[in-house]
């Protein structure tokens, strides 16, 4: 090359620094464009429902019909008093909580204790529990409810809230370990090893070095077992028909059901909200555990 070419041949030094967008095609803006009307349609299709339940909570019945739109005319709280007291609400609330909050934290330890020794360990036998783990995902709920039935009759535990806990652990610790089991895949071998050249033992090093390195997927299933635990249907009604140790979800259904005719939909509406609002609350303070997850997923 000439000394006239390198001349003629120059770098602008701010280019460098310059992001390089690639330029969207007609196909992308389609996609684009149609993903967001697709958001939005959805996004109407979820709030629009929850609004209309939301204002109905606060009106008769006899509002409810003659005008199911339209705002109430007093907004006043009777119809959550009424059902939080009157239809104990209240009672199945607090069973629900005890129920999923203790089921929760069991087998979020267990199902991470579990990961962490099928992904990290060379345990005999350990990929046949992971396949086995597996399997327990394909294994529909409705065909283990009579064998459930008579296991927990003979241990003591039918109509109970440690049988529904017991239960509840069982179902949802495979999705557990399945989902950790490639977190803890992916986390780095050197750190453990660092953990045991400083005299760190084995319960040490997976609960204050390996366990805080996998909090965003932890957050993430802790999320998705908190959703399917709450709104757990078949096991409850199956497994639990004292109507003193009621959850939220078989207390909906058996409010609806005897009511009948006569049922007061403000007042189901009110439970209705009762039931939604603590989901929404979990998923919000987790929300950026989750977005925190997907981003670490999708990077790896």
């Amino acid at each position: 090359m000439t000394l006239d070419t390198r001349a003629a041949v120059t770098i602008d030094p701010a280019a460098k620094s310059r992001p390089t967008t690639p330029k969207s095609t007609t196909g992308d803006k389609a996609v684009g464009g149609a993903s967001h009307v697709v958001l939005a349609v959805w996004s109407l299709a979820v709030i629009l429902p929850m609004l209309w339940t939301f204002i109905g909570s606060f009106k008769t019945t006899t509002e409810i019909f003659a005008s199911p739109f339209g705002l109430p005319a007093n907004w006043n709280f009777d119809n959550y008093i009424n059902a939080w007291v009157g239809n104990n609400f209240g009672g199945m609330f607090l069973n629900t909580v005890i129920v999923v909050g203790v089921s929760l934290v069991l087998v979020m330890v267990l199902g991470a204790m579990c990961a962490y020794v099928l992904a990290r360990f060379s345990v005999p036998g350990s990929r046949v529990i992971y396949y086995l783990m597996l399997a327990g995902l394909t294994f529909p709920v409705f065909l283990a409810i009579v064998p459930l039935f008579f296991i927990l009759q003979n241990m003591g535990l039918l109509n109970t809230l440690p049988g529904l806990i017991v239960t509840y652990v069982a179902f949802a610790l495979p999705f557990t370990v399945f989902f950790l089991f490639s977190f803890f895949k992916s986390l780095p071998y050197e750190i453990q090893e660092a953990a045991y050249v400083d005299g760190a033992s084995e319960w040490r090093t997976f609960f204050q070095v390996m366990l805080p390195m996998a909090k965003p997927g932890m957050a993430a299933v802790a999320i998705m077992n908190f959703l399917g635990l709450w709104n757990q249907f078949l096991l409850p009604i199956s497994l639990n028909t004292d109507q003193s140790k009621y959850v939220l979800s078989q207390g909906m259904a058996s409010y609806a059901s005897s009511a009948g005719y006569a049922l007061d939909f403000g007042e189901m509406f009110a439970a209705v909200i009762i039931t939604i609002v603590p989901v929404l609350i979990v998923y919000i303070l987790f929300q950026r555990q989750l977005q925190g997850s997907v981003s670490q997923g999708t990077s790896k």
